[in-house]
């Protein structure tokens, strides 16, 4: 595919456009601060300053842009997204807390979501009045989707729902939850699922959230005990759950691939700290081996944004995504790894034990830590490899014996 990275004229108005609203409504960053986490929020002010924030862009027209103008979106094209969220992120604006209302929820109460589901929920998305989280990882279904546990039994015109999940990010400040249940475990396992849309308020409902290493909490365990729906909170036929499961998975992807930019550290900034930081007496970016390193972290971090060009090649020509973005989720995982590791090497011992050695050492260790999570969320390296050998690289699909077995058997 021969790329064009360049804006088409109704793209590069579109941008002009989009920056000048920016221009007059928040203030651009500096050169010392990074960008903000793609979706997740620290405290309460952040959640607030991200709901005013959303509801400023919703009254103005730059909120779900993609979706239909008859659910209150603009119309726009894909490519028109990743532009709107390339400038954005320039700017310093609060996270994107309602990426996976918009992103994913909304986007599948469209499909699949009956005409009062629509009317209640998809306008409180685009204003930012309501903030979704996604229940679908269990302790025993991380990869294994269709494993789920968590059971809904229907009484009368209620279901009833019980189980854990876990993994669940920004549960703790959700208004609502997009719920995968198993309701028929007779069946094989992909077949008995049934989709919820729940109120994360109700007191069945209890949110945890899980301390990690890099001392945040993003992640939460989510406990359900007896919790009661009526009928009109499902989302998609009974038993249905897989395929509009699939519909939020396909969305995911999506907006992964068009999302603002995550706040990673970047190979250029191990310049900055190399030249601040000794080794054996001298700048550490005098010495032969730290400059090496850092070229082929810049190499790496330059072959995986042309990858995404690929993406939005696809984009521009109104085509949809391949599988380009498990290529770039593979392989920026393990760089941000090894550059939290190797910016950590530099700063010295101090960057492992204290809180305030620095920003840049903060920004480093945080970056290692981190790192873990983000090559398990949103799809393992071990899924990734197992979509580009089936999808790219055409090898044998990997035997499942348990695919059409009943679940009650498993």
């Amino acid at each position: 595919m021969q790329m064009d990275f360049s804006d088409s004229p109704e793209e590069a108005a579109f941008r002009a456009k989009a920056r000048d609203w920016l221009d007059a409504n928040t203030t651009r960053r500096n050169g010392s601060e990074k960008a903000q986490d793609h979706f997740m929020a620290r405290d309460a002010d952040e959640v607030a300053r991200a709901r005013d924030w959303q509801a400023r862009k919703a009254d103005a027209g730059w909120a779900g842009l993609t979706w239909p103008r008859a659910f209150g979106g603009r119309d726009a094209t894909p490519i028109e997204q990743v532009i709107w969220n390339q400038e954005e992120g320039r700017y310093a604006v609060p996270p994107n807390v309602f990426l996976i209302g918009i992103g994913l929820v909304g986007p599948t109460v469209m499909i699949h979501g009956t005409e009062d589901q629509k009317t209640r929920f998809l306008p409180r998305a685009l204003t930012g009045e309501d903030i979704w989280c996604q229940l679908f990882s269990e302790p025993a279904a991380g990869s294994d989707l269709a494993g789920i546990r968590t059971r809904a039994r229907r009484e009368d015109d209620e279901w009833v729902i019980s189980g854990q999940k876990v993994w669940t990010s920004g549960a703790q400040y959700s208004t609502h939850g997009i719920l995968l249940a198993r309701t028929d475990p007779q069946v094989p396992k992909h077949k008995g699922m049934t989709m919820f849309l729940v109120d994360m308020s109700d007191p069945a409902i209890e949110t945890r959230p899980i301390r990690q290493i890099s001392g945040s909490s993003s992640f939460n365990e989510v406990f359900i005990d007896n919790l009661r729906v009526p009928d009109s909170a499902r989302l998609g036929g009974v038993s249905e759950g897989w395929k509009v499961a699939l519909t939020t998975l396909m969305n995911e992807r999506f907006s992964i691939s068009v999302g603002r930019a995550s706040g990673g550290a970047r190979a250029e900034e191990l310049i900055d700290l190399a030249t601040r930081v000794e080794r054996n007496g001298r700048p550490a970016i005098e010495d032969d081996e730290v400059r090496a390193r850092i070229a082929d972290f810049i190499a790496r971090q330059r072959g995986l944004e042309f990858t995404s060009y690929r993406v939005m090649t696809s984009l521009s020509r109104g085509q949809a995504p391949g599988e380009e973005g498990s290529i770039g989720k593979l392989l920026l995982g393990k760089l941000r790894q090894e550059m939290g590791a190797f910016g950590m090497d530099l700063a010295g011992t101090s960057a492992g034990i204290s809180a305030k050695v620095g920003d840049d050492v903060a920004r480093w260790r945080n970056e290692y830590l981190t790192a873990p999570g983000n090559r398990i969320a949103g799809g393992s390296d071990e899924i990734q490899r197992t979509i580009i050998g089936e999808r790219i690289l055409g090898l044998p699909p990997e035997v499942r014996v348990d695919k059409d077995v009943a679940f009650s058997e498993l």
